[in-house]
């Protein structure tokens, strides 16, 4: 099985080369898939049960696709389609690929830790919701893949320790894309596992090396492989017997040379080159003494050779190479296969189609069934009409009064990068709790405004200071209904700033189909004395542009409460996104939105809030001339005061509120059609047009944004005027806000300037 398991991801590679109707290479990497085999084997026939969970190594994907197909949970229509539209994804995609993985990898460091989280999320609904059959999570992961310095923030923070559940098996095959790693670098690293409290196993030589190292002169044999600098060693894999002998044994010990002469050349490397990483017996045997570990995270390093049983085999320019069309011939035949057979399973009554037979039926996923549909009210509060708060503050009150709604609060779950109390999730960890899986005592904690008493029951995740992890826990605490069968909702808090510290793990979760809730907060310029470290310009832009999110920037208390709770109900949607709530610590004057509720009326209101928007100043034409500005989240007051001031001058100001942006944008984009009558594309009415009705497109757009300019520049031809865009384009500064909006120009005064030039461009050259 091991043989035509290698065989398998090898030709299928090789097919996806050779196709020829593309001119960009198609790519992939036999070498890498080859030194993973035996590993993929021996775990998936001898160790792995159905509720299991890998994250393949994104380069060995071909070799779990084999391995599917020989199990017969992926139809062999498949096996020629890698990398090809609607076929085989490039790297393991639990969204994309037909034979759905349990973990999407590929950006590396990724899928190396998501199956931490996710055992830390087992480990959470085991609490909460009663103990599962038990389930094991397994991250298959390159050597060079832990440089990347995402993977020790997640084995660091004291979240995710004692996780005896989870397993990463290291393929140290000594290489990454364009070098071999230098040094013995395996040493540092297992000091650096076994310092983290993790369980640290190895398979590092074969049966028969090991026993070579037990007889006379094994012991200088063993002391002289161990010496050998990762450079040195991987040299030998190229070379012919009798220079491998030469080179083997230039500087070696007069007993190892005594040892290496009872072999003959071909012997001698075959026994030199007997890694453990390739030897099933032994990978098994190491992966049941991770099982035994229940108290810790495991970690095996197995030893490979990066492109184990081809022609490259051990070459350190190996990493995108292919066999030649004649190498893949002589592999074909090595097998006993041809051109007829070469893509065929085993006979399903030899010892390997039932073994085949038997692995397919107990690890081939069953359907999930839908997510449930939580009792998520559609606001948790009463409308907020009267004094000054801000979005972050409303946040946390809407979230505390949430934690007491029968049938969601206990379904909440927060976390935060060690910045809870300054986020506003006090109010939630003081009714619900800190969770650890063991009681521990809180030093005190009961004698303060904040229960910080952690415990089985508590319902807050928090986490060191890595934006990082936040995300890759979100994102799998976001899976938890498809990986464990519980639906949560998930929260989080991080300052918006350091959204971009964890970008890469922000998108790993949506490309997973992840569902959560994110709230950066404070935004923009308006945490004023803290100065441009912790002022964000570019955040706004990423909401809006990534999928499978929608981007908020509420600026009133009661459209945080709607629209916090319409993302939450979204989590259970079959359709729904994730959320990032884009909050600011700027108290606001909540009366502009009490006289929006008795203009529009309150359920009115509640659609256009959602729908992404409303007019919060309506001031239809009357003959002078007219300006309406766009404005989002903290920047309202401003654009108010604005139109007051354009008031005085004879200018009409309608001023339009963005809830969010992106469901507006959205909208508008949606509303291209083609006509079947006409066959010309015409646009249906969008929100937008609704928000800037038809009698008001021939005035000028001024936008205003605690942000980047160009994140809201689309306006203006969106509807067909002139647009000037105001907004945050410099690195800011201590100060105070109202020094701060002057500076960069997002001021009221701005404001009313920019209009009056709008103005008068737009009367000079309004065809322009």
């Amino acid at each position: 099985m091991e043989r035509r398991v290698l065989w398998l991801a090898t030709r299928i590679i090789d097919h996806a080369n050779r196709r020829g109707e593309t001119d960009v290479k198609v790519g992939g990497h036999q070498a890498s898939c080859a030194s993973m085999v035996s590993i993929m084997t021996a775990l998936w026939f001898d160790h792995i049960g159905g509720d299991d969970k890998v994250a393949v190594k994104p380069h060995a994907s071909p070799v779990y696709h084999a391995i599917k197909y020989l199990t017969g949970e992926l139809d062999r229509s498949y096996l020629t389609t890698l990398r090809q539209r609607g076929g085989l994804q490039a790297y393991p995609s639990r969204t994309k690929d037909p034979d759905v993985s349990d973990f999407s990898t590929g950006s590396v460091g990724l899928g190396a830790v998501a199956p931490l989280f996710a055992a830390l999320t087992r480990r959470y609904t085991d609490s909460h919701f009663g103990e599962q059959d038990p389930a094991r999570f397994i991250a298959l992961v390159g050597d060079a893949e832990l440089d990347e310095g995402n993977v020790w923030e997640a084995i660091a923070d004291p979240a995710t320790q004692g996780l005896g559940n989870f397993t990463m098996v290291i393929d140290l095959n000594r290489q990454s894309l364009d070098r071999v790693i230098p040094d013995i670098a395996a040493i540092r690293l297992k000091r650096f596992f076994a310092d983290a409290g993790w369980h640290v196993a190895e398979a590092k030589y074969g049966q028969r090396l090991g026993a070579a190292f037990g007889e006379a002169g094994g012991d200088a044999l063993e002391a002289h492989i161990d010496s050998m600098p990762n450079e040195a060693y991987q040299e030998l894999f190229g070379l012919a017997p009798a220079d491998m002998r030469r080179t083997f044994l230039a500087d070696a010990d007069p007993a190892v040379v005594r040892f290496a002469d009872r072999f003959a050349d071909d012997e001698l490397k075959s026994l030199i080159t007997d890694l453990g990483g390739h030897d099933l017996a032994l990978l098994a045997d190491t992966f049941r003494s991770c099982d035994a570990e229940v108290d810790r995270p495991s970690v095996v390093f197995a030893y490979t050779i990066k492109g184990h049983g081809l022609a490259m085999a051990g070459d350190p320019m190996n990493h995108a190479a292919l066999l030649s069309p004649e190498q893949i011939d002589a592999f074909r035949s090595s097998i006993g296969l041809d051109l007829d057979t070469e893509w065929d399973r085993f006979d399903p009554d030899s010892d390997a189609g039932r073994v085949c037979r038997s692995v397919g039926g107990d690890i081939n996923n069953a359907p999930l069934p839908p997510r449930p549909v939580l009792p998520i009210p559609t606001a948790a509060r009463s409308i907020s009409t009267s004094g000054s708060t801000s979005t972050q503050e409303a946040f946390g009150r809407v979230l505390a009064s949430l934690a007491d709604v029968e049938g969601v609060g206990d379904r909440l779950v927060t976390t935060a990068p060690d910045v809870s109390i300054s986020t506003n999730l006090g109010g939630f960890i003081n009714k619900r709790g800190v969770y650890s899986h063991t009681e521990r005592a809180d030093h005190g904690g009961a004698d303060r405004i904040l229960k910080w008493a952690p415990g089985p029951n508590g319902q807050h995740i928090e986490l060191g200071i890595s934006e990082m992890n936040l995300f890759m826990l979100l994102g799998q605490l976001g899976l938890s209904h498809d990986h464990h069968g519980q639906h949560l909702l998930p929260v989080g808090t991080v300052y918006d700033p350091f959204v971009l510290r964890g970008l890469d793990a922000f998108i790993y979760g949506l490309y997973n189909d992840a569902k959560f809730v994110v709230a950066g907060t404070p935004a923009g310029v308006t945490l004023a004395p803290e100065g441009g470290a912790h002022q964000s310009t570019v955040t706004a832009s990423v909401g809006a542009e990534l999928p499978n999110v929608t981007y908020h920037e509420p600026a009133f208390a009661t459209e945080v409460d709607w629209i916090l709770c319409d993302a939450l109900d979204q989590l259970g949607r079959p359709d729904g996104t994730s959320s990032y709530l884009r909050l600011s610590t700027r108290p606001i004057d909540q009366q502009p939105f009490a006289d929006s509720v008795e203009r529009l009326g309150e359920a009115r209101l509640r659609t256009h809030v959602l729908d992404g928007g409303y007019r919060l100043v309506d001031a239809p034409p009357d003959g002078r001339p007219g300006v309406t500005i766009v404005t989002t989240g903290a920047m309202a007051p401003e654009a108010l005061e604005a139109a007051i001031e354009l008031d005085g001058e004879g200018v009409r100001a309608s001023v339009v509120h963005l809830t969010s942006p992106d469901r507006v944008y959205r909208s508008w984009r949606a509303g291209f059609t083609k006509s079947t009558a006409t066959a010309r594309v015409v646009r249906a009415p969008s929100h937008l047009h609704r928000l800037i009705p038809h009698d008001e497109r021939n005035r000028p757009v001024v936008s205003v944004h605690d942000a980047s300019s160009h994140s809201l520049a689309w306006l203006g031809s969106a509807i067909g005027t002139h647009q000037y865009t105001l907004g945050v384009d410099r690195f800011g500064e201590s100060g105070t806000i109202a020094d701060l909006h002057e500076l960069t120009g997002i001021d009221a005064g701005s404001i009313v300037n920019a209009a009056l030039i709008a103005l008068t461009e737009h009367q000079v050259h309004p065809e322009d």
